[in-house]
């Protein structure tokens, strides 16, 4: 009897550590790709939340404007914020307020040292602010809140995970928004 059960040792140590090393090998790859993927999502969000601090620095110039003509097209000036990421715009017939594209580093407008400082400085957002388009698309005639003289504005933001002289739309992650803003008369 003990002759059948000699050497049954060796065959199942070496079947264990495969299995063992299978296993870990799938783990690891496992966990690579959720670091991969959280780290892309939680760069979207932080392109998302420079989009958003655009439209509030827009809302500032805004409120601060004394005068508001309607300017030229500010796709020259435009780094990284295209007039065609947004839907109800006509490319080329988009017309700016005062000439003027609000372009910033997070890293600008929050104080941060070390790590930190270098992490804002790799997040960037752009915006632009037009009379709101009418059903044409059109943002050379203002346009009024029904009922009133108020005057609706647009604003057309973008945040990009990377800095605003270096980011590329193929292949940086970009976040468009824009939000419509009444001025009352």
């Amino acid at each position: 009897m003990k002759k059948n059960n000699e050497g049954f040792a060796l065959p199942l140590s070496l079947m264990l550590l495969v299995v063992m090393t299978l296993m870990g090998a799938t783990l690891v790859s496992t966990t690579s790709s959720d670091l991969r993927s959280n780290k892309d999502r939680d760069s979207g969000s932080q392109a998302f939340y420079a989009a958003e601090s655009g439209i509030t620095m827009a809302k500032q110039y805004i409120k601060n404007q004394t005068n508001y003509a309607i300017g030229n097209d500010p796709s020259g000036q435009l780094r990284f914020c295209k007039t065609s990421f947004f839907p109800n715009l006509r490319p080329g017939t988009v017309k700016s307020i005062n000439d003027h594209v609000g372009r910033y580093n997070l890293s600008q407008l929050i104080t941060a040292t070390g790590k930190e400082k270098e992490r804002l400085d790799n997040y960037s957002f752009e915006y632009f602010i037009t009379y709101s388009p009418d059903q044409n698309g059109l943002t050379s005639n203002a346009q009024k809140n029904p009922g009133t003289n108020n005057i609706l504005y647009t604003i057309y933001s973008c945040g990009c995970d990377n800095n605003f002289n270096q980011c590329r739309p193929q292949t940086d992650k970009i976040v468009s928004l824009e939000a419509v803003v009444t001025i009352v008369e």
